[in-house]
């Protein structure tokens, strides 16, 4: 339960506008995200985070159960957010930019 109330703490900071701003951008995202999975300078800790991201929202094991109302998805989402800026943070930053501008530019 303390899982679930620091969660809907995370989302509430964000604002309903940063929520939107990160649905929006979402495409986005998922390639950089895509691009720095198969970066060569990019090394494995990161990786295996973002798989291991990957694999709990595929795999139906949850922190707070979602028959709980708002909290069970909640949680999932503040993990999710989480765990991806976390990958971004272990990724190599000039790499990082690269492949930003690159998105940035149509590419």
């Amino acid at each position: 339960m303390k899982m679930g109330s620091r969660s809907f703490s995370i989302v509430w900071r964000l604002g309903p506008r940063r929520v939107f701003q990160l649905v929006y951008s979402l495409p986005k995202f998922l390639r950089l995200f895509w691009r720095l999975l198969r970066d060569s300078r990019v090394s494995i800790r990161p990786k295996i985070l973002l798989l291991a991201l990957a694999a709990y929202v595929l795999i139906p094991i949850d922190l707070v159960p979602d028959f709980l109302p708002v909290l069970g998805q909640i949680d999932d989402l503040a993990l999710i957010y989480l765990g991806l800026q976390a990958f971004i943070r272990l990724c190599p930053q000039p790499v990082v930019r690269e492949h930003v501008q690159a998105i940035a530019a149509g590419g």
